[in-house]
């Protein structure tokens, strides 16, 4: 192969991402509902024609990290059948999917009738049907509980939605116009994205893209296994918890680290349950990226090649790989943040200048909605005490990047007013570097709604690193009018009237070393 110049290998790098970064900001500027245009909850990036993830954008990295199993379950479905203007949907957490909010639309990328790549998005739809209104009912020990399951499915021919998709998918919805402007959002995403490849491709030929690409993947590899030869070899293990009911289940992880190879194994983590906690295998895959990148260099190229020194052992059938027809929904946005904290446990043991005392470790899921609306949101907590800075308070961490809903967007849109929203002073655990506080806020139902409350660290806090302290435990209220104010668990569904309010005070981050 033709030598590439460093020069040549971080341009190429940049143009593969920044269409990525288009589709994402296309996807965002044309889609309906407030939980994709405010909170940027989604994620684009592209892939190589093998499936191999070849660019992100920075989204979310629960979104990124599992994505190559969406793309992977078309080829595995279609392999050489797919259609150079077709798009395909999938959003089953048992092929190829996380959890049935997040509908992940995959299109390849012809050039010259060949198949050169794929472009792929995902997004978080606030309702796909199920047993309550946001599609994570507390009570669900079945998938299809939660919502409406697409397998890799032919979703779109020549720009057209083809109906045995879209017609299901929006049948199912309380939310049918927003999910179809959702949807279509998603589309016109791929098609941009689709076109700035093709784009990119003619004006530098194909053999040079080929190479290039080959290129980017070598020296994600490289630089990951120089990353990782830097740390000491060992076996470095480290439990934690998810809090359901009154029960702890713990997930366990011992990471290898030998030479420039890594290893995790789950071996020790509670089996699945009936309830929705648990998560699928791609999901921990994505923690496991994460985690690696956060201890070792973050600038390293988030593609297929940094990954390919790393090794995943998930016991089937447990919390971190579960088996079908388990409930999914909390696992993707709960359990992630789990998986997350114990892998960064075992990995501060190998690199403690590098790695933060626990955040919040959870997303604080709040669901509210009827049979006319649907609204969806996680709220921020606080960061980790880092070596040499303080945690940053109110802010998404771990496997989420999203934003907040402004207080207008949310007034605007739903039957709720805001009553409080701040910073919950105090809550960030104390050292040397203190962690970050949580937040507080507090809203008002303008009307009946139900509500599903999905978060985790009610119970057992955010743990802190080199002698510093825990961060404050979440705690969820329901003040009924007329009243006194209720605590509720952490995970739970229920009903409310018009003049009930809901208050939600997020977790802080743990300190690091002592104060």
């Amino acid at each position: 192969m033709t030598s590439i110049s460093p020069i040549a290998l971080e341009v190429a790098r940049n143009q593969f991402a920044s269409i990525a970064d288009e589709m994402g900001m296309v996807l965002r500027r044309t889609s309906y509902s407030p939980n994709i245009k405010e909170r940027a909850d989604c994620s684009a990036a592209l892939f190589v024609a093998s499936g191999e993830m070849l660019a992100q954008a920075e989204h979310i990295p629960v979104h990124l990290g599992s994505m190559p199993a969406s793309v992977a379950a078309v080829l595995s479905r279609f392999g050489d059948g797919v259609e150079p203007d077709a798009q395909y949907a999938v959003n089953d957490p048992f092929f190829g999917g996380t959890h049935l909010n997040d509908l992940t639309l995959v299109r390849p990328v012809f050039f010259d009738r060949r198949l050169v790549g794929w472009v792929a998005n995902r997004a978080h739809h606030a309702d796909v049907g199920g047993e309550a209104p946001g599609s994570m009912p507390a009570h669900a020990i079945h998938v299809d509980q939660e919502g409406h399951r697409v397998p890799p499915t032919p979703a779109v021919h020549d720009g057209e939605w083809i109906p045995e998709f879209v017609e299901p998918f929006l049948g199912a919805t309380r939310t049918p116009a927003e999910r179809l402007g959702d949807l279509s959002a998603q589309l016109g995403a791929n098609e941009v994205g689709a076109r700035r490849l093709h784009s990119l491709i003619a004006a530098e030929g194909v053999d040079s893209y080929d190479g290039l690409s080959s290129a980017l993947l070598a020296y994600g590899e490289r630089r990951m296994r120089a990353a990782l030869g830097s740390l000491p070899d060992g076996l470095f293990e480290f439990t934690d918890v998810m809090e359901w009911g009154d029960r702890d289940l713990p997930i366990a992880v011992a990471v290898r680290i030998e030479g420039d190879r890594l290893s995790a194994d789950f071996a020790g983590t509670h089996p699945q349950i009936d309830g929705n906690i648990n998560a699928v295998e791609a999901v921990t895959r994505s923690c496991l990226y994460y985690a690696v990148r956060v201890a070792t260099d973050p600038t390293i190229p988030a593609n297929g090649g940094c990954y390919r020194p790393l090794e995943l052992a998930a016991p089937t059938g447990s919390l971190v790989a579960a088996e079908s027809p388990a409930a999914v929904a909390a696992g993707n946005v709960e359990t992630s943040q789990r998986i997350a904290d114990v892998l960064l446990g075992a990995l501060a043991q190998a690199a403690p200048e590098r790695v933060p005392a626990a955040s919040q470790g959870t997303m604080n899921n709040v669901l509210i909605g009827s049979d006319d609306f649907a609204y969806y949101e996680t709220l921020a907590g606080g960061q980790g005490g880092r070596p040499g800075r303080s945690g940053q308070s109110g802010i998404h961490t771990g496997m989420t990047n999203t934003k907040n809903t402004p207080i207008e967007s949310l007034e605007t849109h739903y039957p709720f007013r805001v009553l409080r929203y701040g910073l919950r002073r105090g809550s960030g655990g104390e050292g040397e570097f203190r962690g970050g506080e949580g937040i507080e806020r507090e809203i008002e139902f303008n009307a009946p709604a139900t509500v599903s409350l999905m978060g985790e660290r009610r119970r057992n806090a955010p743990w802190g690193l080199m002698g510093g302290g825990p961060g404050a435990i979440g705690e969820d209220w329901v003040i009924r009018k007329g009243a006194t104010p209720e605590r509720v668990p952490g995970k739970v569904t229920f009903e409310v009237a018009s003049g009930d309010r809901l208050l939600v005070r997020t977790p802080g981050g743990g300190g690091w070393g002592t104060a």
